[in-house]
């Protein structure tokens, strides 16, 4: 009996040849950026304690309240699978010290995250992100340069059919003040059970919130932009007049509070008009507060996260994709047993020094190996057998052109 093939589970984004290079280009375009600007790389574990995410990421969120994947360990403790990357970026720098050193502490990271999300194009129950935070100095230069570096990223994807919206969240004085006003004003709107409990949470949950009948009941609700401290105000315009030395484009969104609590003042989207409902390529801002909640130092901090799936719709959008086919730089087809052994030792010689080399796998005739190293896209080949071994000279063959010439088998590499 023919046994079931197992599919990947639904909702998950994974990318296989040739499309994994597509993947691949995206992500190492949106790196990039922050290597040069001086980030290093950490690397976070896929799952973490609950707690990081019920204290961090804040219960009134739906990421915290409906999509969270959370299980019990064989040992009991509860464990859910990451949905973000900036608690634990915050957990490790506590967890290690770092925030004790030279500050800013500055990193980037990248790799899958998981939301219990209704799958559709764009929007993954396993998505991929590359991230960056800088924490330890509240400097409104600070909130420019990660911006920057966002802004960056995607400009070298090629993309220009994309736009920055910024607002400001405020210090706790701005927040304390318009939550006063806020909860007066909610407190007259008919609301269901579900939605006033999580406006009693955080009432600027309400905001974010996607039905279109709440969209427009909040329409006309106070701005927490309207109640900014002066220091706020101060800040935001700082970044404001950093952004336009840059020259980089943006648009004031005073309604923006994006889809996590932790995050303060300076807060920022990038959004791109051609992918309809999931037209938010990346974000992030200003999280003051987060590594106090987290037991760790009242320090500041900032950065981003910018989704690869949807960085990739939005440049096959644009047609800014390379067209890029795999391409090995030499193929050895070996004759015979000891000629396989040869190659072995050739093309691992050849790799070390940073050539792309294949070889001809099994009992293949040269016709049909010859035929597979068409298929690779290799530039040269190279037939080994008995008599190359013996007089230590292979035909090189440039296949684009089909010439052809003898080559010492220790000067592949300089004739490479």
């Amino acid at each position: 009996m023919k046994k079931e093939k197992i599919q990947a589970p639904k909702g998950v984004s994974e990318y296989v040849p040739p499309a994994s290079r597509e993947f691949e280009w995206v992500r190492e375009k949106l790196i990039t950026p922050a290597r040069m600007a001086g980030y290093s790389l950490m690397e976070l574990p896929t799952f973490e304690d609950t707690q990081l995410f019920t204290r961090g990421v804040g219960e009134s969120t739906d990421v915290v309240s409906k999509e969270m994947y959370t299980f019990e360990d064989r040992g009991g403790r509860s464990i859910t699978l990451r949905p973000e990357g900036t608690a634990g970026v915050m957990r490790a720098v506590i967890e290690h010290n770092l925030d004790r050193g030279q500050l800013p502490v500055k990193v980037w990271y990248s790799g899958a995250f998981f939301r219990a999300e209704r799958p559709q194009a764009g929007r993954y129950r396993q998505f991929y992100q590359v991230g960056i935070e800088a924490i330890g100095l509240d400097d409104p230069a600070i909130d420019a340069e990660v911006i920057a570096i966002a802004d960056q990223g995607f400009k070298s994807l090629g993309l220009k059919r994309f736009r920055l919206e910024i607002t400001s969240l405020g210090d706790s004085a701005s927040r304390a003040a318009h939550h006063i006003e806020l909860d007066k004003y909610i407190s007259n709107l008919d609301l269901d059970e579900a939605t006033s409990q999580r406006a009693k949470i955080n009432p600027l949950r309400l905001f974010d919130d996607k039905r279109d009948e709440i969209k427009k009941l909040m329409s006309k609700a106070p701005l927490l932009m309207d109640y900014l401290s002066q220091e706020s105000m101060t800040h935001f315009a700082e970044v404001q007049s950093h952004l336009k030395a840059l020259k980089i484009s943006f648009a004031i969104n005073p309604y923006m509070v994006r889809g996590l609590d932790y995050y303060t003042g300076t807060t920022f989207e990038f959004i791109h008009e051609d992918l309809g409902a999931q037209s938010g390529i990346g974000g992030g801002g200003r999280y003051d507060g987060l590594m106090e909640q987290l037991g760790g130092q009242a320090l500041s901090g900032i950065g981003f996260g910018l989704g690869v799936d949807r960085a990739l719709l939005a440049a096959r959008a644009e047609e800014v994709v390379p067209v890029e086919t795999f391409t090995s730089q030499l193929f050895i087809i070996p004759l015979g047993a000891q000629a396989k052994s040869e190659a072995l030792v050739i093309a691992s010689q050849l790799r070390g020094h940073g050539h792309v080399v294949e070889i001809a796998f099994g009992e293949r005739a040269l016709k049909g190996a010859m035929k597979a190293a068409d298929k690779s896209g290799a530039k040269f080949v190279v037939v080994l057998g008995d008599s190359e071994l013996s007089s230590g000279s292979v035909e090189l063959k440039e296949m684009s052109s089909g010439d052809s010439k003898s080559v010492r088998i220790t000067s592949l590499h300089e004739a490479l």
